[in-house]
């Protein structure tokens, strides 16, 4: 099959977050799998000034229409792998900003360009392609313009992707004539609550709309875990349909990651006590093996529950379990996490930074992962956890929902421990279920460690339910 995958970022060549790895992940599974895949890009600037950009291969340029604005579009090609490549849509005016990739005062105007620049560049290359896969609101304008603009793509069908409901290009009523060019009839498919939406135009427009977990497929139809778009949600959920993410079980192997103390795997797992011990030596904390060491690596915001860790924080700490923490986010809880650390030293190590080497050490080196999230889409955090034999402990909630059954004392059956309250002592209940399994059971904790860690996390079982929905879609 011919699938165009649309996304406005992509590990390696720039990543902010889980976008940016299933971007790249789930093509390249894809590829692998016998499809033709061709991943779109905006060049950034950032890019530009990387080691890929002299890998990339010049195409053409055109100029590409955006109501009454006619923008510069480049094309640059990068051939990754047998039937996997990218396609970069080259504008510095809109790419090539000092500041991070989002968050400028005309994102809205930026991506739209992208959106239509893609099919653009799409039909300039002669791609056909079967499925167009669209991610995120960012991408969320493509298939309005397919439909309304392209009559040339009547074989193509779309598949519109949810990873965050929470951002959904809420743009003024205005936005879709002024800048993407839509009659009134066409706009009223993208008017909510008074605003352009573009993410409920994608909804309405797409043949289909998938979100990354089948339990977030059931919320988002829920007006606690929608943000205003249930109505549209339920009135097309038909459409709707949940695939939990992968990971690339490549980049997290204990076995092979040069970060790590000691390499290690499901079948020799001795090497995680010497990650384990290195990991509290570096961070301060007290060096025991008894201790539980309880890893967070997030970022620190309210929507993944951190109100809850903070609330109870010293009463685990007190209670003889480690925490080592990595993330940035919230003000509040950045300096929260500084002082808890300060005041207990040897058991709670607070790293307000980003470092992809701490977060592998953390992984490696936890017994525990906490994971006590409002809402989680899916979460990618859970499943290299349990790749590197860090058990999780995780709200019920989306795909953690999905991924970690509830460990069962008396079957010795689940992934890890959970709790389902937004409470804090319901939280901290299942962080001591876990502690105190590890404590006084420890063959029990090893027997689930290890079937974590032998699980199938990879993307092929993603794959298979991807190229099923792509084959419904398109006959």
């Amino acid at each position: 099959m011919n699938v165009v995958f649309c996304a406005s970022e992509a590990a390696p060549f720039i990543k902010t977050g889980g976008l940016g790895d299933v971007a790249y992940a789930l093509p390249a599974a894809l590829a692998a799998a016998g499809n033709r895949v061709t991943v779109v890009l905006p060049l950034y600037g950032r890019i530009k000034r990387s080691e890929y950009f002299g890998k990339m291969k010049f195409i053409r340029w055109f100029m590409t229409e955006l109501s009454w604005r006619r923008q510069y579009t480049g094309i640059y090609t990068l051939t990754a792998a047998k039937g996997l490549t990218f396609v970069f849509i080259d504008n510095e005016y809109y790419f090539d900003r000092p500041g991070g990739i989002y968050g400028e005062y005309d994102d809205g105007e930026r991506f739209a360009f992208f959106s239509k620049a893609a099919i653009d560049a799409v039909a300039s290359l002669g791609l056909s392609p079967d499925v167009i896969h669209c991610n995120d609101w960012q991408t969320a304008a493509l298939p309005v313009f397919l439909r309304e603009f392209y009559p040339g793509f009547d074989g193509t069908r779309t598949l519109f992707t949810i990873h965050n409901i929470e951002y959904q290009g809420i743009m003024p009523q205005s936005f879709a004539g002024d800048v993407m060019g839509l009659s009134d009839a066409a706009a009223r498919d993208l008017e909510f609550s008074g605003c352009t939406n573009l993410m409920k135009g994608a909804i309405v427009r797409s043949d289909a709309v998938s979100t990354v977990s089948k339990t977030y497929a059931e919320e988002i139809l829920d007006p606690f875990f929608s943000h205003g778009l249930d109505p549209v949600l339920r009135e097309n959920s038909k459409k709707l349909r949940g695939i939990v993410n992968g990971i690339d079980t490549r980049l997290y192997d204990p076995a092979s990651d040069g970060s790590i103390a000691r390499n290690y795997s499901a079948g020799d797992q001795s090497g995680k006590a010497v990650c384990k011990r290195e990991l509290q030596r570096e961070l301060g904390l007290e060096v025991d093996e008894n201790i539980p060491l309880c890893g967070i690596v997030s970022r620190l915001a309210s929507h993944k529950g951190f109100d809850l860790v903070a609330r109870v924080l010293y009463e685990l700490a007190d209670t003889g379990v480690q925490f080592a923490i990595l993330g940035t986010g919230e003000e509040r809880f950045e300096n929260f996490f500084r002082r808890a650390a300060a005041d207990r030293p040897g058991m709670i190590s607070a790293n307000i930074a980003f470092s992809n080497a701490l977060a592998s050490k953390i992984y490696a080196g936890s017994d525990l992962f906490l994971m006590p999230s409002l809402s989680e889409p899916c979460g990618l955090s859970q499943l290299v956890a349990m790749r590197y034999g860090a058990v999780p402990v995780v709200r019920r909630t989306g795909g953690l929902k999905d991924t970690v059954p509830p460990y069962d004392p008396s079957t010795g059956e689940g992934r890890g421990f959970t709790f389902e309250t937004c409470n804090a002592h319901d939280m901290k209940d299942a962080v001591l279920r876990a502690a105190e399994l590890f404590r006084s059971d420890r063959d029990a904790f090893l027997r689930l460690r290890s079937r974590d860690m032998s699980l199938d996390l990879s993307w092929g079982a993603s794959v298979k339910e991807y190229s099923e929905l792509y084959k419904s879609i398109t006959g």
